[in-house]
């Protein structure tokens, strides 16, 4: 069961952020590229690229040695944040799925880190992010896609109304 749950959050991360890739690319722009009036980390294209690029972090985190992690983060531009994100998240499901994590990952900015830590920091890193995101379309005066847990149980079948008797 726990195991499943795990699996659950994940493929809800994949979904969320394909929702927020999906809304980014209709944006223009000026639009991506706008300096936020709130407190977050960057523009849109900015925080969507960071995403990416640190959930293949992450990834790299629970599947390879300390020396080869350099050389499997790869590049993450615009035109492949999309598809990195997808393959990412793929990728971090289907680990999930063989139990073929790291028990400990040597060093993380020079920690000693057990492999539960970076399951968790992927969930919210990218959380937060996404929030951030539609936060900044809701003062561009775009709707932002609706990706909340409620939003995932209505798509996947998972949230449904109860028939009437």
């Amino acid at each position: 069961m726990n195991r499943e749950i795990l699996i659950h959050l994940f493929e809800h991360n994949a979904w969320a952020n394909q929702q927020i890739v999906d809304g980014c690319l209709a944006l223009s722009d000026a639009q991506l590229d706008a300096k936020p009036a709130s407190a977050t980390m960057g523009t849109i294209r900015e925080t969507l690229l960071h995403i990416a690029f640190a959930q293949q972090r992450y990834l790299s985190y629970l599947t390879e040695p300390d020396a080869a992690r350099r050389a499997t983060v790869a590049h993450v531009d615009w035109a492949t944040v999309g598809p990195s994100l997808a393959a990412s998240s793929q990728r971090l499901v289907a680990l999930l799925q063989q139990e073929r994590s790291r028990a400990t990952i040597e060093t993380v900015d020079q920690h000693r880190v057990e492999p539960r830590v970076i399951w968790l920091q992927a969930i919210n890193h990218a959380t937060e992010h996404r929030e951030q995101i539609k936060s900044m379309m809701s003062a561009l005066g775009i709707e932002p896609p609706a990706i909340d847990g409620w939003d995932f149980g209505f798509v996947t079948g998972a949230l449904r109304p109860v028939p009437s008797e």
